[in-house]
């Protein structure tokens, strides 16, 4: 439910506490003077503390920061290119929510002290410009409790057991009158009633990647960004650039055309973990290289999404230049690699960014 790692070697820190009782002995009385003994209070029991690591802590604070801003450079593209999207713009609910086993289980005990994440689902974000944010109704830190009166799932797999409830009706309501979901929430120690508008977007996740090389990947339903393409780029603006990139490959169907969705799919889903297998990165990954015209339309078409959310495609072909001067082709896991024809490319952009901002100061349509 998007109500969404060599990276850090972390070290997993277990300590076992050992505790002593101390008795005291004293002497007793003489029995003429020895008083009844006073029932023995029953022993309180002792409370450990969750054994936090700080490096561990450090890096799931890093985690979730880079997930939040996929999430909030992400939205304005989601809701601005519903229109370009054509079969895979849905109805979103607008939020995301985790509980304390969305990372791995070595972060189970960070991700209760520094979140306040347990066993129940939390949101964590809400999509800016979605009906959710618009209307108010949630905010960050809200416990989900139910849906439609339907208590919601707890433990580790909360978030794919609530998917199965959520998906069907966020469906369903598409097919009625209503465009409303009613959750039950706890916020504090208060019980509210939310009624969450549903939102019209593309019905792209958008992922983290936790390792170093400079990428993204697309696998049809998901997009992922990976967090040496992160530190690679140097404003949010370039950072849009790859999203889209990877949104227009998803619309253009490339990765079920070039027959390679079950591959990119398997490289996200070991991505996403705190610690992935890198050997799956091996060279290409068993990836092919995205052929030069089908690559050319995905980098036309995620400039127009770039611009309907309220980008500027100005430096587009600067950015895309400097990756493939800094990670050429010869750097087999990195993007280039899967993107080889530049030149081609950035020639089809320049040509597209004209047409772009032609439109733009026309004020015609955003549609290639």
């Amino acid at each position: 439910m998007n109500m969404y790692r060599s990276a850090f070697n972390l070290k997993s820190c277990f300590a076992f506490l050992l505790t002593a009782l101390l008795f005291a002995c004293a002497t007793p009385p003489p029995l003429a003077v020895q008083k009844k003994a006073e029932p023995a209070e029953a022993p309180k029991p002792i409370v450990v503390a969750p054994i936090v690591n700080s490096e561990e802590v450090a890096a799931l604070r890093k985690l979730v920061s880079l997930q939040d801003k996929l999430d909030r450079l992400a939205a304005p593209l989601l809701l601005n290119n519903a229109e370009l999207c054509k079969n895979q713009a849905r109805n979103l609910l607008g939020f995301t929510a985790k509980n304390k086993y969305s990372y791995s289980a070595e972060f189970s005990n960070e991700a209760n002290s520094t979140f306040g994440w347990d066993e129940r689902l939390q949101v964590t974000s809400v999509l800016v410009g979605s009906g959710a944010a618009k209307a108010g109704v949630l905010h960050p830190g809200d416990i989900l409790v139910a849906v439609e009166d339907k208590p919601l799932p707890q433990g580790p797999n909360a978030e794919g057991e609530a998917a199965k409830i959520l998906g069907p009706l966020v469906k369903e309501r598409a097919t009625q009158d209503s465009s409303e979901i009613k959750l039950s929430v706890m916020r504090g120690d208060r019980n509210l009633v939310a009624v969450v508008p549903l939102t019209f977007a593309c019905g792209f996740r958008v992922e983290l990647g936790n390792a170093d090389n400079v990428n993204t990947y697309a696998d049809g339903r998901r997009i992922m960004v990976t967090r040496g393409m992160m530190d690679f780029v140097r404003s949010d603006e370039e950072l849009v650039y790859v999203m889209a990139k990877e949104m227009a490959h998803n619309v253009l169907a490339h990765a079920i055309t070039q027959h390679m969705s079950a591959t990119i799919g398997g490289i996200i889903d070991n991505l996403i973990h705190v610690h992935p297998d890198m050997s799956t990165l091996g060279g290409m990954g068993g990836i092919k290289p995205m052929p030069k015209v089908a690559d050319a339309l995905a980098d036309s078409l995620s400039l127009y999404m770039v611009a309907r959310a309220g980008y500027s495609v100005d430096n587009a072909v600067q950015f895309w230049q400097r990756l493939a001067d800094q990670y050429p082709a010869t750097v087999l896991n990195g993007h280039t690699a899967l993107h080889p024809a530049t030149a081609y490319r950035l020639v089809s952009m320049e040509k597209t960014v004209v047409l772009v901002k032609a439109k733009q100061a026309n004020k015609r349509p955003l549609v290639p």
